[in-house]
C-alpha cells in the first residue's frame, strides 16, 4: 500500500503505532479482533479498521502538492475536499478557495475563474457538466484531479452496464457530492435513478411489479431519476451500484433484493434482467464497517464517534453501534466537556445534543474509539487524550502501547 505525504500534524504517535503494528502482523487484513489499549483506569477499545483512507489519502496530498507547486497562482476546491471541517479549514488558511458549498450552490462564479488558475477536484469527483464548464473556461483539470479510484471503479461498472442496456440503480443521497457526480457519468450511458435506503427500493419495485401505476412514477422519483426515463422500458434491466460511503451491507441487501424481484419476474432468465454488481464496494468502507461490526461482540459501556457531522461514512459507524451501545458523535476533543457532560451530534435528527453523567467514574469503563474515514488520526488521539484526564493513576501511555502491539 502506498504511503501517502500528508502534513505531520494529521498524524498520531499512538495510533500510527498501532495501525503499523495491525497492518505487519496481519497484512491480508483477516484479523478484525479490535485492539485494546487498557489504561488501568479506562480502556480503549479500537477496531482493526479506522480513519483515513487510501482515496482520502491521495486528496490531501495531492491539494497540499497543489498549493506547494502554484505559490504564486489563484488556487480553487470544487467544494470541501471531504467532509471533515478540520481538514478543510486548514486547506482554506494555506489560500484554497471553494467554488461551491456541499450542496453544489455556488460560492464563486464561474467568470471570476480565468484558465491561469489552479481548480482541484475533490475526492468525490465532480459532474460532467462542470467538467465541460471548467474545459470551456480552459482550466487544466487532470493534474489535480484527486477523485477517488473507488469512484470511478463505480462509475467504470455503470458506464459498463448502462452500454449492455441496462439501468443503473444508484444507492446513495440524493444531494450528496460524490452521488450527484455518479449519477452524471452514469446517464451518459444509460437511464439512471437514485434510490436512498430499502424502503425506496420496495417503493421502486412496485413499478417492477405492475403494483403501482406509470402514471405516479415522477411523483415518488422525478429528480432522482434520468431525463425521459421511462418505467414500463427502463426498469426491465437493472443493476445496483453505490455511493462509496453508505452501509455496504445496506447496498449488498439492496442488490439481493432486486436480484429477487427479477427472478421472482423472470424465472430462470433472470440473469439477463439483473447485472451483477457487488464489485462496486469500496474495500475501505467495506473494511470499516465489518471492523466495526466487530466490536459488537465485545463487551463496552459506550463509543465514541469522531468525524464530521456531514460525514456519511461516519454515520453509518454510528448506525452500526448504536445497535448495542450509546454513541457520543463528536467533531472533536472540544465536544467532551467533562467526565459529565458531553456535547454530541445526533445524525438521525441533524441537532446537537447534551448528555449529562455519560462517562461512569466509579467503575472501569470501556469505550469503543473509533473515526470516519476523513478524520485526521491527531483528532482521534487528541479525544482519547481528553478523556484520560478524567482519571489518575492511569498507566503508562508508552507501556500500554508496547503491551498492545506486542499481544495483538
Amino acid at each position: 500500500m502506498k504511503k501517502f505525504d500528508i502534513p505531520e500534524y494529521y498524524r498520531s504517535g499512538i495510533i500510527g503505532a498501532i495501525k503499523e503494528s495491525r497492518k505487519n502482523k496481519d497484512p491480508k487484513k483477516k484479523d478484525f479482533i479490535p485492539t485494546v489499549l487498557d489504561f488501568g483506569k479506562v480502556r480503549f477499545l479500537l477496531p482493526r479498521h479506522f480513519g483515513f483512507c487510501y482515496g482520502v489519502e491521495n486528496a490531501i496530498e495531492r491539494s497540499y502538492k497543489a498549493i506547494y507547486e502554484n505559490p504564486d497562482k489563484k488556487i480553487y476546491l470544487l467544494s470541501q475536499m471531504i467532509h471533515n471541517p478540520a481538514v478543510n479549514e486548514d486547506l482554506e488558511a494555506n489560500g484554497i478557495t471553494f467554488i461551491m458549498d456541499t450542496d453544489g450552490r455556488q460560492l464563486i462564479q464561474w467568470d471570476a475563474i480565468s484558465s491561469e488558475d489552479i481548480v482541484i477536484i475533490p475526492a468525490f469527483g465532480t459532474t460532467i457538466e462542470i467538467e465541460e464548464k471548467l474545459n470551456s473556461i480552459g482550466v487544466e483539470t487532470t493534474t489535480y484531479n484527486t477523485t477517488c479510484p473507488f469512484v470511478e471503479k463505480v462509475w467504470k461498472r455503470s458506464a459498463e452496464i448502462g452500454v449492455k442496456g441496462y439501468t443503473v440503480i444508484i444507492h446513495g443521497k440524493l444531494h450528496h457530492e460524490e452521488t450527484r457526480a455518479t449519477f452524471s457519468h452514469s446517464y451518459q450511458n444509460g437511464p439512471s435513478i437514485i434510490i436512498r435506503d430499502m424502503k425506496e427500493a420496495e417503493l421502486l419495485s412496485d413499478f417492477i411489479t405492475g403494483k403501482l401505476p406509470e402514471s405516479v412514477f415522477a411523483e415518488f422519483f422525478g429528480e432522482k431519476s434520468s431525463k425521459g426515463f421511462d418505467p414500463k422500458i427502463h426498469l426491465d434491466h437493472v443493476g445496483v451500484v453505490n455511493q462509496t460511503t453508505m452501509l455496504a451491507t445496506e447496498t449488498q441487501e439492496i442488490a439481493d433484493f432486486f436480484k429477487k424481484i427479477m427472478i421472482e419476474k423472470y424465472g430462470d432468465d433472470y440473469k439477463a434482467h439483473f447485472a451483477d454488481t457487488r464489485d462496486t464496494l469500496c474495500y475501505a468502507t467495506n473494511d470499516n464497517q465489518q471492523a466495526t461490526l466487530e466490536i459488537l461482540n465485545h463487551e463496552a459501556d459506550c463509543a465514541i464517534v469522531v468525524g464530521g457531522y456531514n460525514s456519511s461514512n461516519t454515520a453509518q459507524l454510528v448506525s452500526i453501534l448504536e445497535r448495542k451501545m450509546p454513541v457520543y458523535f463528536v467533531l472533536n476533543e472540544e465536544n467532551i466537556i467533562s467526565q459529565s457532560e458531553i456535547l454530541h451530534f445526533d445524525y438521525g435528527a441533524k441537532e446537537m445534543k447534551k448528555s449529562m453523567n455519560w462517562l461512569e467514574m466509579n467503575s472501569r469503563p470501556s469505550i469503543v474509539l473509533t473515526s470516519g474515514a476523513s478524520c485526521p488520526d491527531s483528532i482521534l488521539e487528541a479525544v482519547m487524550e481528553k478523556v484520560m484526564t478524567f482519571f489518575v493513576n492511569i498507566r503508562n501511555r508508552e507501556e500500554v502501547i508496547a503491551e498492545s502491539t506486542t499481544q495483538q
